[in-house]
């Protein structure tokens, strides 16, 4: 006997398609490579999608066709989150700090067709597009402003993001598909020979967001800001940007300034509470914040994985500064948490010494799993 529930299939464009009508006015902020600070919304980052998904249309591309991106974490990186996948393309997220060969490499072997790219990374399409077999169509993540005056020479028929959302309008219906279908691609380089390709689904993802957002996992909410640090080239940026638009959260983008000094400006300017990067990255932070004896203001927790966190780290984060750190594991084959350390009821029982051994050993007793 069935059950008589309604039923809709988990697809991504339902999570922007919830934010806009639930959070419209709640804040994206992003550090533009341009070097601003760029302010939108979720209602006016739902319809620059739409208008872009219509874009997508345009180039007469066909379901589940690959569209890359080599681009920091920011707006509109975020916009080609939903349009692309939401559209029923896939969205190929590339690592811009792999090696050209590799690239090229990835690009073919995923045969992407389209590929979108934030300015910083103009010298690297340059020397990688003409040796890109599939890719029909290169897009410069800017406005017509701010392409510089070479640009069409070293990468000929190069088009302009601010361009394709200007012609087009943003009536469009997010088409409704199998959930199985594939919706983003992500490639490891934590393997030998060649990167290997990730295929998710659109019910991968959002069983994905379901879990990560649960309060033993990272515990979101729409009263928090999220800052993420890991790149949105990597594996989804941890699933951030989906777990964002369904709890409803402002979200914070660094964009390509990941130094102590930046990173601590916007976590106090933009009022952020939770932030999630690997230690390297939070050596920097708080070797800023100890040099210039700052703390924060309203930071409460950080997720960190990529590699484990040393102890000294941890005991920072909640001894100076009263940060929690979420010690996660996970791969990119896994969307990619696989587990959180979280504290079961047993642990606040005890000591701070004995909590921060079980913290240490990098999400060995996890309460959550993905």
């Amino acid at each position: 006997m069935l059950g008589q529930m309604m039923q809709q299939p988990l697809l991504i464009s339902s999570l922007i398609v919830h934010a806009e009508r639930h959070h419209p006015e709640r804040e994206i902020v992003s550090r533009r490579v341009e070097g601003d600070l760029h302010r939108t919304t979720y209602k006016a980052l739902a319809a620059r999608s739409r208008r872009m998904a219509n874009a997508l249309a345009g180039f007469g591309l066909q379901m589940s066709d690959r569209v890359a991106t080599l681009a920091w974490n920011g707006y509109r990186h975020m916009e080609l989150y939903y349009a692309v996948s939401g559209s029923g393309l896939v969205l190929h997220t590339i690592n811009p700090r792999l090696h050209p060969d590799q690239i090229v490499y990835i690009a073919d072997h995923a045969e992407d067709r389209v590929l979108f790219f934030d300015l910083t990374f103009l010298p690297l399409i340059a020397a990688v597009a003409g040796r890109c077999k599939t890719v029909k169509r290169f897009v410069a993540m800017c406005d017509r402003a701010a392409l510089p005056a070479d640009a069409l020479t070293k990468v000929p028929g190069l088009l302009c993001y601010e361009d394709l959302i200007e012609a087009h309008g943003d009536d469009y219906a997010w088409p409704e598909f199998d959930e199985n279908m594939a919706s983003s691609l992500c490639y490891t380089s934590g393997t030998t020979g060649n990167p290997k390709g990730v295929l998710y689904s659109h019910r991968s993802t959002l069983l994905h967001t379901f879990a990560a957002a649960l309060p033993d996992a990272l515990n979101c909410s729409a009263s928090d800001a999220i800052l993420p640090v890991v790149p949105m080239f990597h594996v989804n940026a941890w699933g951030l940007p989906y777990a964002a638009c369904m709890t409803g959260a402002k979200l914070v983008f660094p964009g390509p300034a990941l130094d102590g000094k930046s990173l601590y400006e916007l976590f106090e300017s933009e009022k952020v509470t939770v932030s999630a990067g690997v230690p390297t990255v939070w050596q920097g932070l708080l070797g800023h914040v100890q040099a210039h004896g700052l703390k924060f203001s309203t930071m409460k927790r950080t997720v960190i994985g990529g590699s484990a966190c040393p102890p000294a780290m941890l005991r920072t984060f909640g001894d100076e500064f009263g940060v929690h750190v979420l010690h996660a594991w996970g791969m990119t084959e896994m969307s990619p948490l696989g587990t959180v350390c979280a504290f079961k009821p047993g642990h606040l029982a005890q000591t701070q010494e004995q909590r921060y051994a079980v913290m240490a050993k990098r999400a060995a007793r996890c309460s959550v799993s993905t």
